[in-house]
């Protein structure tokens, strides 16, 4: 059976020596109301008192009303200090001042969401000697199902190593709002979005599939493709002479 209590003690250990060796004073993470988030800054909370979420809602009634509620449940819950920045009026001049040089797509929208967001943390990190704290599970990386240099960037990531059933077992220790547990993960791109209805595969199999065991022909198709096409997100840029 696994212990949660060594392994929150492990990852407090964790987060206060990036934090030591960064010689910053607090930590700054995205509260976007979802299981990852949740985890994140529960752990950062009982690292660095001097932390605070940032719920940043863009566009979707879904970043306004449940998840927002969330959010706020969550930092309520656990003392974590909240602030919101809406970035529905920041997307909408951007798409504004695109739009006359080229012609958005849906992949240029939905990835400008996640990069305004963390160009929003590092503003707020810069500012106030933070870290930011990434929110990426194992299996979400595996897949690649994150924005690069969006919500794919970060300082450091304490959950990165858990896959999507880990971090709900974790959350259920540590006793998080039970709508976090059960709600369907959903990075709240745009309406009706959820993760495994756009992937096209359940967090189930793909948790399975990066543990090593078995899961059906048609599911490791898709993981594989998803895992394949995504490998660069993995790593640095080229640079020519290296």
């Amino acid at each position: 059976m696994r212990d949660y209590q060594k392994e929150t003690e492990n990852r407090i250990a964790f987060i206060r020596e990036r934090l030591a060796e960064s010689g910053c004073t607090g930590i700054v993470y995205g509260n976007s109301g979802g299981k990852d988030s949740a985890l994140v800054g529960i752990l950062c909370k009982l690292a660095c008192q001097d932390t605070v979420g940032v719920a940043l809602p863009c566009q979707s009634k879904r970043n306004f009303g449940e998840d927002m509620a969330d959010a706020l449940a969550v930092a309520e819950q656990f003392g974590i200090e909240t602030r919101t920045v809406d970035l529905t009026p920041v997307k909408e001049a951007m798409e504004a001042a695109l739009g006359s040089v080229t012609a958005l797509n849906r992949d240029a929208l939905t990835n400008m969401n996640p990069r305004l967001r963390m160009t929003t943390l590092y503003a707020i990190g810069a500012a106030e000697r933070r870290l930011v704290a990434g929110t990426g599970n194992r299996s979400e990386r595996y897949m690649g199902y994150f924005t690069k240099w969006g919500d794919g960037a970060c300082d450091f990531n304490p959950i990165g190593d858990l896959t999507v059933e880990e971090v709900y077992a974790f959350l259920r220790y540590l006793n998080a709002p039970r709508n976090i547990v059960t709600k369907a993960p959903s990075a709240g791109l745009f309406e009706g979005q959820t993760d495994e209805q756009e992937m096209g595969v359940s967090y189930a199999a793909i948790d399975r599939a990066v543990q090593g065991l078995p899961v059906s022909e048609a599911e490791q198709a898709v993981i594989d493709r998803y895992h394949k096409r995504s490998a660069h997100k993995m790593k640095m840029p080229p640079v020519y002479g290296e």
